[in-house]
């Protein structure tokens, strides 16, 4: 993959990689920015529940479940001192739709973090991830809670 990020003005750039979409980059106003774009820290942030997110909606559509809404929440918290690195990140499985079954959820989980999210894999690394997950049953226009827990990586216990 290649990358690159252009300055505009200030601390705003526009980054384009492989793909040609160009992204908006800016700091946040109490460092000199304008906070008109995208933080650095908050595209690695996206970039994990972004990746993991494509691999476990993909896995459950062939699974042939019938989800109606997918939401992943990511919860980054960072060190006070600088450099400010990522300490932790938790992530939340929001699944919504018609009898989904949660052993397909729970086996998407896993080959997502195990098998096919590159950016899982490196981050994994660096920091602590924990994972979570909701499941909501849809029901005249209404959602209720069915189940709830947290996914563990069992290949390390």
């Amino acid at each position: 993959m290649k990358a690159k990020v252009h300055w505009q003005e200030g601390l705003s750039f526009t980054g384009v990689a492989d793909s040609g979409f160009p992204i908006r980059m800016d700091g946040p106003k109490t460092v000199g920015g304008n906070a008109a774009g995208v933080g650095a820290m908050e595209m690695i942030a996206l970039g994990l529940a972004g990746c993991t997110a494509m691999d476990v909606i993909s896995i459950l559509q062939k699974k042939r479940q019938d989800i109606t809404d997918f939401e992943v929440r990511i919860d980054a918290p960072r060190s006070a001192d600088h450099p400010q690195v990522f300490t932790r990140a938790i992530l939340t499985f929001i699944v919504t739709g018609h009898d989904v079954e949660e052993s397909a959820l729970l086996r998407a989980i896993e080959l997502a973090a195990t098998k096919y999210c590159p950016a899982y894999a490196m981050l994994e690394q660096v920091f602590p991830i924990e994972i979570y997950y909701e499941i909501y049953a849809e029901e005249d226009g209404k959602n209720h809670l069915v189940h709830q827990g947290v996914w563990q990586n069992l290949m390390f216990e």
